[in-house]
């Protein structure tokens, strides 16, 4: 594993799922670890204490911005001023069929899982200019930034959005010795994606879709996150890494031997 000794990070939405295996592998790879998450209950702080009792900060960041986010950011910097790994991995996931979708749905979504991104990424750009801090950013995408399906509308566009960031802001901050870069899981196993593929039908059509044949766990972008931010990503800038077992490259995996077309 890669050495992030002596750095500092701050990560969004990293008491569950993604997040929290992210805020793990980066503090065991030797970092001090803000964590964030939506409530402050029992469940976020044993995440936080499972990260050398790490600062737990709570912020709704799908309402109230730009402000929610600028305060969440002058707060991890309180807690942690020599903070200079940030990983924005925050996101939703409350899709309904296009035709029947609601603006709300669609706004609470590009709200947390794009502009929240932005602004949380510009003031921490603001503040690390001023300090002449060399820092590292990850923007949690998705598989589905680049690939579609029919009841994800809102969370397709928002994924894609930030696809089109990581590369914009690469442009716009290597010149301040920033770097920037993004995540893309493909399906993993978390608590949004649970309910859906406890279904041994569901869970099996999945794994036939994956060129590895694995629908894993979270905890399989570990060393993506870590490698990211570290040293050995120096001249990685602007990229998105998918972390999805094959299924991007894929058109469509031939049928199995026994199947056939439902009558």
């Amino acid at each position: 594993m890669f050495s992030l000794d002596g750095h500092a990070a701050f990560i969004t939405g990293s008491t569950q799922g993604i997040g929290l295996e992210m805020a793990g592998a980066v503090s065991e790879a030797g970092a001090s670890v803000v964590l964030h998450g939506h409530v402050d209950n029992e469940s976020a702080r044993e995440a936080a204490a499972s990260c050398s009792d790490a600062p737990l900060i709570t912020a709704d960041l799908s309402v109230g911005l730009p402000d929610s986010a600028t305060r969440l950011v002058a707060a991890v910097l309180e807690a942690q001023p020599s903070t200079d790994l940030l990983v924005c991995n925050a996101g939703t996931y409350i899709d309904q069929p296009f035709l029947e979708m609601e603006f709300d749905v669609f706004q609470r979504t590009m709200n947390l899982n794009v502009a929240a991104q932005f602004v949380i990424v510009q003031a921490f750009a603001r503040a690390w200019e001023a300090a002449g801090t060399a820092g590292r950013i990850i923007l949690t995408g998705s598989i589905n930034g680049r690939l579609a399906e029919p009841t994800h509308v809102a969370y397709d566009t928002s994924k894609g959005a930030i696809d089109a960031m990581v590369r914009s802001l690469a442009v716009s901050l290597a010149p301040l010795n920033i770097r920037v870069n993004g995540v893309a899981p493909g399906l993993f196993v978390t608590p949004l994606t649970a309910p859906a593929l406890d279904d041994s039908a569901a869970r099996s059509w999945m794994e036939l879709h994956t060129p590895n044949g694995k629908v894993p766990g979270p905890d399989v972008v570990r060393g993506t996150t870590v490698y990211l931010l570290s040293d050995a990503a120096e001249h990685v800038h602007g990229q998105m890494l998918l972390v999805d077992g094959g299924m991007s490259v894929w058109q469509q995996p031939d049928p199995p031997a026994n199947w056939s077309a439902s009558e």
